[in-house]
């Protein structure tokens, strides 16, 4: 006699369009089976990232042609986790049932496993670290890309140091609220830009200097950086490069809002060509690993870093958390409870 696999709730993309339209409460979904070397984990917390937002809206288009044309091949958005470890896979040591974890499952080798809009996901060890007792699920699980991104943005790749000067563009976002805090717990000197409604906020995080980006052009400022983190890439990179110095490192984080067929990756292309000539241009490659995950760890333990959170919606009103994200005026991250 067979039994019918056990099942969850899971948020489920039928196509591409309106969040509203397109994702659906789905309490059939067979739960994920661990392999040897993964953590099955019934999450707690999870956020919304901009990959989940582009791959709902299946907007820029060309981004179709890797997700699915038609629909995503993998329905269940969500990379970013925290929760309670339910099983592990026979090669795991270092976790066991109970415990409390945080991590993501980014990477493209996890891209056929479902993601984290669900009761219950799989993720592997390698990509997972124990949750601080004084860290909440929503706080963990929103705080692992922004963070990691950040992390790598200014300690590997812009190498920042004491009094090294950091210009921040999006700096009231995920990534630019995390980047303020840890520039500054590097010892930079940060100036950030932002609207004027969060300005307050992003001084509050430690930035030196605040540019609210309706009254002024960072791009005009005579001021100059070591290293400018653009996660808004709203201006051409030459007229953002122009603000570095000699041995300054221009690093884009971000596919842009324009155009519908290839989004902003026309001035992401515009910007890795400067990096062929004189203008230092670096992307931040994101390693999901126990050396990473334990930085942020310390980071967030010693307060040195916070995450920063809007709201957190409840998984049935996921469609609300990736409106919200798709609006590009969210202040910090967007969590979605589970």
């Amino acid at each position: 006699m067979t039994t019918d696999p056990p099942t969850m709730k899971a948020i489920v993309q039928r196509g591409y369009g309106a969040p509203e339209r397109v994702l659906q409460l789905d309490q059939t979904t067979a739960r994920p089976v661990p392999g040897d070397n993964d953590v099955l984990i019934r999450v707690r917390a999870t956020s919304v990232n901009t990959p989940d937002s582009a791959t709902v809206a299946g907007v820029p288009y060309v981004l179709r042609a890797q997700a699915g044309l038609r629909r995503p091949k993998q329905p269940i958005r969500g990379s970013d986790v925290a929760g309670m470890v339910e099983a592990v896979g026979q090669g795991v040591t270092d976790l066991q049932a109970g415990d409390e974890v945080f991590g993501s499952l980014w990477g493209s080798a996890n891209s056929s496993k479902p993601g984290t809009f669900a009761q219950y996901t799989v993720v592997p060890a390698s990509q997972l670290v124990k949750k601080p007792a004084g860290l909440s699920f929503e706080e963990a699980a929103a705080s692992v890309m922004t963070g990691l991104t950040s992390l790598l943005a200014m300690r590997d790749v812009g190498h920042v140091g004491p009094g090294t000067r950091v210009l921040i563009n999006g700096a009231s976002g995920g990534v630019g609220t995390m980047a303020v805090q840890i520039a500054k717990s590097l010892g930079a000197e940060v100036t950030g830009v932002c609207s004027a409604r969060n300005v307050e906020l992003v001084r509050s995080l430690g930035a030196d200097h605040v540019i609210d980006y309706a009254t002024q052009d960072f791009t005009k400022n005579e001021s100059r950086y070591d290293v400018i983190l653009d996660n808004v890439l709203n201006h051409p990179p030459k007229a953002v490069a122009r603000l570095l110095t000699p041995q300054g490192v221009f690093i884009p984080n971000s596919l842009g809002i324009s155009g519908k067929l290839l989004g902003g990756l026309p001035r992401v292309a515009r910007a890795a060509l400067m990096g062929k000539g004189s203008t230092d241009v670096k992307f931040v490659t994101l390693a999901v690993n126990h050396e990473n995950l334990n930085a942020l760890v310390r980071l967030l333990e010693s307060g040195e870093a916070k995450t920063i959170i809007e709201r957190a919606y409840p998984l049935d009103d996921a469609a609300g958390a990736i409106t919200r994200v798709l609006g590009h005026h969210a202040s910090g991250k967007i969590a979605i409870t589970v």
